[in-house]
């Protein structure tokens, strides 16, 4: 489906805030926290689990105020760079395998504003029920349907425009996680995926993301290519950073006092049409030291690199000084030479 540019609101980040807060509205501290915690050791696990990691309401809960958000902000960011990919490709339909309370759904309607048949897939149904609450507050969500299916080999979809996969791989067994990953080829015209930013993580996601290239789909993000991903297996891994804002709630549920927190996560966005990847990415927090920017780029080829930008750079170097951890590289520049 073609439609002019997306332009990424924070409306819906505001509303969901809102609606976590009324929801939650004297949820017992002690038992949020504890929850919390076995929720930490799951997400950032690599044992895969049997049964639904969200039990019951006071689970979902905790998890709604503890990772909702930051689950939001995270596939935001994915889809914000898919978007830049395929800028003129808007999802006419969109399915959240594993999507649990609909955090994915809250960041499509973000990135690509008005309503769409949504469907999302997950085996815990309170988490589906709470999702269906929170839903109600966004006027693009309303008619989404929440469908329990167990997540797995077994599982089949209908076909649609977009599938977003989030901290989902985890929770499967290897077989179970090539299903869900061959399905999501299978019915979707654009694959979003988004797991941990751990090396742990990263390692779930470049096996999807091979099989996503051998299923016949075009790499539009984080890479710059379809290639091979240049980082030796247990050298390192590539991940990124989104920054997400804590309510009150939050910080009593996480036992944080800042503001914020920063969410590592690691990701890949693919479609079936042809897209437009960044020239390379940075896959750093640049290093601004006195008169230069140091950036590591991934690059077309199959490599990474350092590149030093100077003042000699002029405008390269004021956009190198402004520029982000898995922003794109070089800026893109108007027609009056303006990032």
């Amino acid at each position: 489906m073609n439609a002019p540019a997306p332009t990424p609101l924070t409306a819906p980040a505001e509303t969901l805030r809102a609606a976590l807060a009324g929801l939650l509205d004297g949820l017992p501290p002690k038992r949020a926290a504890q929850a919390v915690d076995r929720l930490i050791a799951s997400y950032r696990g690599a044992t895969p689990t049997d049964a639904p990691i969200l039990r019951d309401r006071a689970d979902v809960a905790a998890y709604a105020a503890y990772r909702m958000p930051a689950t939001f902000e995270a596939v935001r960011s994915a889809l914000g760079a898919f978007a830049d990919a395929a800028p003129g490709w808007v999802p006419g339909s969109h399915t959240d395998i594993g999507g649990g309370t609909g955090a994915a759904t809250w960041a499509v309607s973000a990135t690509w504003p008005g309503a769409r048949p949504v469907t999302v897939l997950d085996w815990a149904e309170p988490a589906l029920a709470l999702g269906r609450e929170l839903a109600a507050a966004n006027p693009a969500l309303r008619d989404a349907r929440w469908q329990r299916s167990r997540i797995g080999a077994a599982l089949t979809l209908e076909s649609t425009d977009l599938v977003t996969v989030s901290y989902v791989l985890n929770e499967l067994s290897e077989p179970d996680r090539a299903a869900l990953v061959d399905a999501a080829a299978g019915a979707a015209q654009a694959v979003v995926i988004v797991e941990a930013g751990t090396p742990d993580g990263y390692a779930r996601l470049i096996a999807a993301r091979d099989r996503l290239i051998a299923a016949g789909f075009r790499i539009a993000a984080p890479c710059p290519h379809s290639a091979a991903c240049p980082i030796a297996p247990g050298s390192d891994w590539c991940h990124f950073s989104a920054r997400v804002s804590r309510s009150s709630l939050h910080r009593q549920v996480k036992g944080g006092s800042l503001a914020y927190e920063d969410e590592k996560f690691s990701y890949v966005a693919a479609a079936r049409f042809p897209v437009t990847p960044a020239p390379s990415r940075v896959v750093r927090k640049p290093q601004i030291r006195k008169g230069q920017v140091l950036l590591d780029l991934c690059e077309p080829g199959e490599r990474l690199s350092r590149t030093t930008v100077t003042k000699r750079h002029g405008d390269d170097y004021r956009a190198a000084r402004d520029a982000d951890w898995g922003d794109a590289w070089p800026p893109v520049r108007d027609t009056d030479g303006l990032v």
